[in-house]
């Protein structure tokens, strides 16, 4: 019994409160109400100052409300009393009264006054308008804050339960500003209510002392006075910590940590502009008739205090202002921490140490993919400093390796002073191949198409994907947000490139020696296949260029089974020796079918660039057979045309979420992308034999043969 009491203990509690607004009380029991009433208001005051985000005291807006209502149910209660009982309505009340009142009616009136104002003018509207902005830039941000948590999904920089995770914070944060807007109201309301059940107790206890007590005025106008003071107070003390409470947890979209930890932090950060109004407060003392003894102490105190923090941030370690080459040691990306020069080269010299043959060997070796970093970027990608550069990195490629089947190999990182201190560079086996800039102290707004509204911030390009942006302050990210700009920070810019120079260069990384891993893993799951395809049939060699061919083409791999089979029974049927590639990885596409149908499929609807008749027809008459297979043949004028047309019709796609997509025959579709590739190389040619039968294939655009080059191609 006691269990389930305790388990709804807020329900019992809200029947309480209202029984207080019909039952009466006497004066001790109000007083223990009142003492409760305190305690609740100063502890929520406090957890609002202690919390690391509003969130994590969501159901503030739902005990802004109990506790309101709670203090209605006090009021009523004292106010009964007070008109019932002559003024007395327990031993809190009067205590306040007689404190703040001190005998003097007026100025102890005024002094209540002063305190209900200031609530309800300074904090309470303040903290409305607060709620009311927050609320409309939550809302109107949330489109962006979905598209950048789709975005960092699929350059696999968070997990889909992070992403669930994610999306629902974004939606109780949305839920919570909104709810707040209208809890502000209550706040409002509660302190004209009080004003209200002041001029009740003062004036209603006046006549009835006066009418129906015969007392005399200046009696009356004590007893009811200090009554209606000391029951304000009471009143208005839990409602002045709510008040402020609410101010609290609507100001703290932007705090990293508690309050004390945020204040700590950033004014320890500014000893110049302690020391300076420690500087400004000392010319006070020239103003004639300024207490002196007072002011010298405290300008002493700021300038003391300015010199001291000054002094002990010059005194921090300085690995964030050190420059220069191996600053940051070879990382690599597998986040296994850092790896440790040879013991030789520390007790060497470098001539010494080269006299060695084959220690020179050493400089041959290629990295598959390296990553330098200007001086500036250095702590995103070092660990000891808070770096999460590895971990995204470690996130990215098991997502890969989810999605495409395709291990991304170890990526090593290190500093550069050849770079500028902002900049970043990518290489694939030892060339460079993509560079990017990011500002480490900003954020990245991706322009919308249509801008409501342009911020302030530096112009830029987005790296990865080549969007319009903008470097904004962290200030103004709300803003941006609200006129439907997409706001990333720095490290998913730099990783996104990262991620996305990868999956366009995956095909070159493919090594033999990662077939023989793929082929390996699979005979852990098909070892009777990999025993028969392996080597006798299916060579090493022969999978690598099938594998490479798929993932240049975007299509995973992790199907290595359906693969491995397809492979053998095509060579089975064509026998050996294996001239025309082409042939089995169109097999083995027709085979994936379900796989690339998922990859290009959204909601059951495929959207996609078909090729006219009339203009697939002269395509095969164009087919040529050369040293290398069959090639396509076009004449200048319809190979310009066709350029043309695609680059026309990609555009419908700028606002899909997926690549361009044509859709041709399975004669042509191999031929098709080869021509196609060298100009446009992130358009995807699939077949119809491609395509699952349950998706419907919606046309948005077609590939047409104009008449001049018809003509021309005919001629």
């Amino acid at each position: 019994m006691l269990r389930r009491l305790l388990q709804n203990s807020v329900v019992l509690f809200v029947l309480v409160i209202i029984l207080l607004l019909i039952i009466p009380l006497p004066p001790a029991l109000v007083d223990v109400a009142i003492v409760i009433n305190m305690a609740i208001s100063m502890m929520i005051l406090v957890i609002t100052m202690t919390i690391r985000e509003p969130l994590e005291l969501s159901i503030f807006p739902s005990l802004l409300l109990i506790t309101t209502l709670f203090r209605l149910g006090i009021n009523v209660s004292t106010t009964r009393n007070i008109l019932t009982r002559g003024g007395e309505s327990g031993a809190i009340i009067k205590a306040f009264g007689d404190f703040v009142v001190r005998g003097n009616v007026v100025v102890g009136l005024i002094i209540y006054l002063i305190i209900v104002l200031m609530q309800f003018i300074v904090i309470t509207k303040g903290a409305e308008r607060v709620s009311e902005v927050a609320a409309r830039f939550k809302l109107d941000a949330m489109p962006g804050k979905q598209m950048a948590i789709d975005a960092d999904l699929s350059s696999g920089m968070i997990t889909e339960k992070q992403a669930r995770e994610r999306r629902q914070k974004i939606q109780t944060e949305s839920d919570f500003y909104g709810s707040m807007d209208g809890a502000t109201k209550i706040v409002k309301g509660d302190g004209i209510m009080s004003l209200v059940t002041t001029a009740i107790n003062l004036i209603g206890g006046s006549i009835i002392g006066i009418v129906q007590s015969g007392q005399p005025l200046a009696t009356v106008l004590s007893t009811y006075s200090i009554a209606t003071v000391g029951d304000g107070l009471v009143a208005q003390i839990p409602s002045l910590l709510i008040s402020v409470s609410t101010g609290m947890i609507v100001t703290r979209a932007v705090s990293e940590g508690s309050l004390n930890e945020d204040v700590s932090r950033q004014f320890t950060q500014q000893p110049r502009s302690i020391m300076i109004t420690g500087l400004a407060m000392l010319v006070l003392v020239l103003i004639p008739g300024m207490p002196i003894l007072q002011i010298i102490p405290v300008a002493a105190s700021f300038i003391a205090a300015g010199f001291y923090l000054e002094k002990k941030i010059k005194e921090e370690p300085e690995f964030a202002r050190a420059g220069g080459e191996g600053l940051l040691s070879p990382m690599d990306g597998d986040g296994l921490g850092l790896e440790e020069n040879q013991a030789e080269t520390a007790a060497q010299s470098e001539e010494d140490y080269y006299k060695d043959v084959n220690n020179v060997y050493n400089l041959l070796q290629v990295e598959p993919v390296e990553m330098d970093f200007g001086y500036s970027l250095i702590p995103l990608a070092d660990e000891s400093v808070g770096g999460r550069l590895i971990q995204r990195i470690v996130i990215f490629r098991r997502q890969y390796a989810q999605d495409m089947g395709f291990v991304v190999p170890s990526i090593r990182l290190r500093d550069s002073s050849s770079l500028g201190t902002n900049e970043y560079s990518i290489k694939v086996k030892g060339e460079e191949i993509a560079r990017g800039e990011i500002l480490v102290d900003y954020l990245l707004a991706l322009e919308p198409d249509d801008v409501e509204e342009s911020v302030d911030g530096i112009e830029t390009i987005e790296p990865a994907y080549g969007i319009p942006s903008k470097w904004i302050r962290p200030e103004n990210r709300d803003k941006a947000e609200m006129y439907g700009y997409t706001v990333i920070e720095p490290l998913a810019v730099m990783l996104s490139h990262l991620s996305e120079t990868i999956k366009r260069h995956s095909h070159e990384l493919m090594s033999r020696q990662e077939v023989v891993r793929l082929v390996e893993n699979l005979k852990k799951t098909a070892p009777e296949l990999c025993e028969e395809a392996f080597p006798g049939v299916i060579s090493y060699n022969l999978l690598q260029r099938v594998l490479t061919m798929l993932l240049r083409e975007g299509i995973s791999i992790k199907d290595l089974e359906t693969i491995v089979e397809t492979c053998f029974e095509t060579i089975s049927e064509n026998g050996l020796p294996v001239k025309d590639v082409d042939q089995i990885v169109e097999k083995v596409r027709a085979a994936l079918k379900r796989t690339i149908t998922r990859m290009y499929c959204e909601d059951g609807n495929m959207k996609v660039i078909t090729i006219d008749a009339a203009l697939e027809r002269t395509m095969v008459n164009s087919l040529s057979r050369g040293e290398n297979g069959m090639y396509l043949a076009l004449n200048p004028e319809l190979l310009q045309s066709l350029v043309r047309q695609v680059a026309e019709e990609c555009r419908k796609f700028n606002n899909l979420s997926g690549p361009p997509l044509i859709l041709t025959s399975q004669v042509m579709r191999i031929h098709f992308y080869h021509l196609i590739e060298q100009f446009y190389p992130n358009v995807r040619v699939l077949s119809f034999n491609e395509v699952a039968s349950n998706v419907q294939i919606q046309a948005i655009g077609s590939l047409q043969l104009e008449e001049d080059t018809e003509e021309k191609g005919s001629a």
